[in-house]
This record gives C-alpha cells, sequence and structure tokens, in this order.
C-alpha cells in the first residue's frame, strides 16, 4: 500500500511503478481540507449574525420611539457573533477529545444558530467515515448516507465538502480497511514527521567526513524514533495505539542534534 496526498502527480507515476499496489489517499489531509470547509461556514453564520446586531431600525415618520427592546435584541445577537468566534473550533473538533467545559460550551453553541446544529451533524458523520475498526461495506452505507443528506447539500461549503468524497475519491480513502486491522495505514503523516526531522538535523552538520557516517545518522536517528515506540507497541499486544510504548530519549541524552564530536554518533 502507498499513502499519498490528493495531489494529481501520483496516480499514473504508482500504476507504472507499482500497478499491484493499493493507492490510500490520506486522511488526514482530506479531513483538514473538510474542517477549512467547515470553519468557513461557521464564519459566514458568524457574520450574519454580527451583522443583524449591527443593523439600524428604519425610522418612520413622526417621532421615533424608544426601541429599547430592540437595543437589546441587536446586543445579544453581537454577543452571540462573538460567542461563535471564540468557540469555533468546537465545531470540528473530535467529539471524543471534548473536556467537560467544552461539551457544554458546544451545547450552547449550537442552540445560537440551527446551521451551527447542522454543521456539527456533518463533522460527526464525517469522522466516522474513517473509522478504523469498520468493514468496508460499513464505510460505503456511511457515505451514502452522507451523501444523501440534503440538508447537509443546502449549505454551499458542505456541498463542495461532499465532492471530496464522491465514489472514485472515497474507494481511495478507505483503501486501508482492505488491510488487517493491526495494519491499516490511513496517513503519511508520521513519514513527514521524519523527513522534517532529518532535515532539521542535518542543517546542524555543515560537513560529513564520510558516507557511512550518514547511513548510521539516518539509522540511528529512526530506531531512536520510531524502532523503541514499536517495539514497545508491540509488547503492548499491538493496542492503544502505540501507548505502552517508552519515552523517547531527548536529543540532549541520546546524542541526536549536538555538535560533531559531541556524541556517540561522531565519527
Amino acid at each position: 500500500m502507498v499513502v499519498t496526498d490528493g495531489s494529481s502527480l501520483y496516480p499514473a507515476l504508482l500504476a507504472e511503478i507499482w500497478p499491484q499496489a493499493e493507492h490510500q489517499l490520506c486522511v488526514f489531509h482530506v479531513l483538514k481540507d473538510m474542517n477549512e470547509l467547515v470553519l468557513d461556514a461557521v464564519r459566514r453564520c458568524r457574520r450574519e449574525l454580527d451583522r443583524r446586531g449591527r443593523r439600524g431600525r428604519k425610522r418612520g415618520r413622526g417621532r421615533p420611539k424608544k426601541g429599547a427592546q430592540t437595543r437589546r435584541q441587536r446586543v445579544r445577537l453581537r454577543d452571540q457573533a462573538k460567542f461563535v468566534y471564540k468557540r469555533r473550533y468546537l465545531i470540528v473538533k473530535r467529539r471524543d477529545r471534548l473536556t467537560a467545559t467544552e461539551q457544554k460550551d458546544l451545547a450552547q453553541l449550537v442552540q445560537v444558530s440551527p446551521a451551527l446544529a447542522v454543521l456539527r451533524a456533518f463533522v460527526d458523520e464525517m469522522h466516522q467515515l474513517f473509522a478504523r475498526g469498520q468493514t468496508e461495506a460499513t464505510a460505503w452505507r456511511r457515505q451514502a448516507a452522507l451523501l444523501g443528506r440534503a440538508a447537509y447539500a443546502a449549505v454551499p461549503e458542505l456541498a463542495k465538502a461532499l465532492g471530496m468524497v464522491a465514489a472514485d475519491k472515497f474507494a481511495k480513502l478507505i483503501a486501508f480497511l482492505r488491510c488487517p486491522v493491526g495494519r491499516r495505514v490511513r496517513t503519511n503523516n508520521h513519514v513527514e514527521r521524519m523527513n522534517r526531522l532529518l532535515r532539521l538535523y542535518e542543517k546542524a552538520r555543515y560537513k560529513w567526513r564520510q558516507a557511512r557516517t550518514k547511513v548510521r545518522f539516518v539509522w540511528l536517528l529512526v530506531e531512536r524514533h520510531w524502532g523503541q515506540r514499536v517495539r514497545g507497541w508491540a509488547a503492548a499486544g499491538g493496542a492503544g495505539g502505540g501507548q505502552g510504548a517508552p519515552a523517547v530519549p531527548r536529543a540532549a541524552d541520546s546524542g541526536v542534534g549536538q555538535p560533531r564530536g559531541a556524541g556517540p554518533m561522531a565519527a
């Protein structure tokens, strides 16, 4: 299986080099793009509340009457717009990661506008699409149910998000479900993080003495940042997402990232 982002450069190349390999689109990148569209819809709702709160009342003929009640209503709408702005991240945050206080704020948030409740329901269904423990048939049923929601299609931003899980793209987004449960990889973020770490440490070394020094450095770095976590995950029975893995030594303790000649990897 090969995991990539949504770039159009990969499909033809992968079909030529590894025609038998499964092509998995990175779920993280897709969720990130869909969350951005949801937040765009939240910003639109907030602007509408703020606009209604600042809208002046039309004056008719004769002496103007006192509009204390109207003014209070406009102030309330402006306060609601501020509350939506400060708590907008709760619309896209995973429900299982919400604290007790955030759950109360979210319940108050969806009461401010019915549109926000629709957005939150969309996010909940969106996360269920890519659950690791489901079967491929269940994922397709959830995708069909999501695309069939008229309330979602009526929101311009959500209509664009639904296009990201169309049948042709969704087949590649759930390719990981065709792997055994313990080997379902949905994203390549771990590889990207390691690449950034390698580039960061490489900048601290202006000249390598020998070619074998590069190989040793890369091997030890990968071993310290991946090997120990994998062994800990396997020792825990392959459960818990690696929570049983021992802590990775810091750069100051392991010699990684120290000036040349100061650590155990100096050649």
